[in-house]
């Protein structure tokens, strides 16, 4: 680690790059789609971007507008689709820019057709159904009257829906009765859309737990989100290694104290965790503004001396505290929270079962206190 650095969040891009071509090779027939919203999962959305097209990701996929505007801002130029739009959001903007935007109601899809007629450009529109997961998409109510507007619109030349889509409520559960259901649905707006003319370049609802184990979810497009960061969707699914994926993000920091402490002694907020005897203290230089989650006091994993410890205590705000035990270390020496597990470290899923969430929000939520460092650049 770098001497200068309390604790970094080191970004192998190289297992980014590696990560597309195994997921790639688990859907052939289909182009592959980086999912690169909230910063890349926490990873950081351009270099992770730039590491995904390398390795031949077709498409990426953000979130927000402005996510999508700032990969465009930094030079990127290949096929962007941004899904999560509000009333008044920068449509003109997205569309001189080439982003393929989202439409799952009426309103979304008249502002678009007045942003593509003001900038005096085709507007790119992907078209969400909603197929049962009850967020984003239009229901099957809605879904003729949005379609027959979209080809209206086509017609007039002011737009081309590229694309047909919708997600998965419960892929991560292999076998949920849901999940069939759910392609049926879509396979019938599918169907709708066609006999109204449209002829989408994509059709696309596979997320990484579908791309993993639903062949007949690929479709034209699948997208891949916390698989591409070498995270499994859950252990349902399976582990990354079955798949072929290595988790691209290793957490550490470097211990900022070192004590020898009497038994009966309290540590962190509330004293939640006392020594049973004499022992040895060390102080983690990362808290909760990290992002690391306070719901993982006293059971979060790290790695100190080549060594599980355990969080003793609170997670603070700033820092957290491990007992070592009989065991010594310096200040300076590593504590490793998460990484692929290769020199025996916890892994996110680890820290996911240690906090009761997801690996998910375990890599996103890392702040941005903690710089980004980037290895594997080269070619491979």
């Amino acid at each position: 680690m770098n001497d200068e650095l309390r604790a970094r969040a080191e970004i192998d891009l190289g297992a980014i790059r590696a990560n597309v071509r195994a997921l790639r090779d688990r859907a052939p027939g289909a182009e592959l789609m980086a999912v690169v919203k909230s910063d890349a999962y926490g990873h950081g959305a351009l270099p992770c971007a730039r590491a995904a097209r390398a390795a031949g990701a077709a498409w990426l996929g953000t979130a927000t507008p402005q996510e999508a505007l700032a990969l465009r801002a930094a030079g990127d130029t290949g096929r962007l689709l941004c899904w999560l739009w509000t009333p008044g959001g920068p449509w003109r903007e997205a569309i001189e820019a080439d982003v393929d935007v989202s439409a799952s109601a009426g309103w979304a899809l008249r502002e678009i057709v007045a942003a593509a007629r003001a900038s005096g450009r085709t507007a790119r529109v992907h078209l969400k159904a909603d197929t049962g997961l009850g967020r984003g998409g239009c229901p099957p109510h809605d879904w003729a009257e949005l379609v027959a507007a979209a080809r209206a619109a086509e017609a007039e030349g002011v737009l081309r829906v590229t694309g047909l889509w919708s997600h998965f409520a419960c892929a991560d559960e292999p076998g949920h009765p849901s999940i069939g259901a759910q392609l049926d649905v879509f396979r019938s707006a599918l169907a709708t859309a066609e006999r109204a003319g449209l002829r989408p370049e994509v059709r696309h609802m596979a997320n990484s737990p579908a791309l993993l184990t639903l062949p007949e979810a690929h479709f034209d497009l699948v997208r891949s989100g916390i698989s591409l960061y070498g995270v499994s969707p859950g252990p349902e699914v399976g582990h990354s290694a079955d798949f072929g994926l290595r988790p691209a993000m290793t957490l550490a920091g470097r211990l900022a104290s070192v004590k020898r402490v009497p038994g009966g002694h309290g540590v962190s907020y509330g004293h939640h965790y006392v020594t049973p005897g004499p022992t040895t203290l060390a102080l983690v230089p990362l808290g909760y503004a990290d992002g690391i989650p306070r719901h993982a006091s006293g059971t979060g994993p790290v790695l100190v001396g080549g060594k599980w410890r355990t969080v003793a205590g609170r997670v603070a705000m700033d820092q957290f505290v491990v007992d070592l035990g009989g065991d010594t270390a310096a200040a300076g020496d590593d504590a490793v929270l998460f990484g692929p597990g290769d020199a025996g470290e916890p892994t996110a899923q680890d820290w996911a079962v240690a906090a009761s969430t997801i690996a998910y929000e375990i890599v996103t939520r890392i702040g941005t206190r903690v710089p980004r460092v980037y290895v594997g650049e080269g070619a491979g």
